[in-house]
């Protein structure tokens, strides 16, 4: 794999969330671990995924958090400051269901508008997984108990709280999907 849009996503990652949010920082690696497990079976996009997954929370640090909303101003942040490639803003945009999330808080508009979702299944699963199955310190978790982790920290009646209830059954859904592809995978 070509790593030069790798190389400079942890860069951009690591310049933006490891002194001021160590531990999202933290997370970001362990989701770009996982991505790099994934890379035999995306062929031609596993640096993509690979970048997107140490980028996807760019957006919790504090200097770029306009709307507060993180695959918003994330997206914003790649697309502006470092015209970044497109289908690379759009799934940091939108991994992990941010849609459903961006409704929450009256953003699915802009979110939607501004960045539209892949049509690549694959690729927006495999994010997911990646994400979901990675602990806030970058370790590795079930995605029941990643989810339950979500609730427990933000509590059922935030914003994050009620999204994360309402994604679930697409977050097990598309994490299973890629578990199946990956035990299909030949060895």
């Amino acid at each position: 794999m070509d790593e030069t849009m790798l190389s400079w996503a942890r860069q951009v990652a690591e310049k933006e969330l490891s002194g001021v949010l160590p531990r999202r920082w933290a997370h970001s690696q362990g989701v770009a671990a996982r991505a790099a497990g994934l890379g035999h079976f995306l062929g031609g996009d596993a640096e993509l995924l690979a970048a997107a997954a140490v980028l996807h929370d760019v957006g919790y640090a504090p200097r770029l958090a306009e709307t507060g909303f993180h695959p918003l101003d994330g997206a914003r942040f790649l697309r502006e400051e470092h015209g970044a490639d497109e289908r690379l803003v759009r799934l940091v945009a939108n991994h992990s269901f941010a849609l459903l999330e961006a409704e929450e808080r009256g953003l699915r508009e802009d979110l939607a508008t501004e960045f539209p979702l892949l049509e690549e299944p694959l690729l927006v699963d495999a994010l997911v997984y990646c994400d979901i199955t990675t602990t806030p310190d970058g370790g590795r978790t079930t995605a029941q108990d990643r989810v339950a982790e979500i609730r427990s920290r933000y509590g059922d009646d935030s914003v994050v709280g009620r999204f994360i209830r309402r994604a679930a059954p697409e977050i097990f859904a598309s994490v299973e999907r890629v578990e199946v592809a990956l035990v299909a995978q030949p060895r």
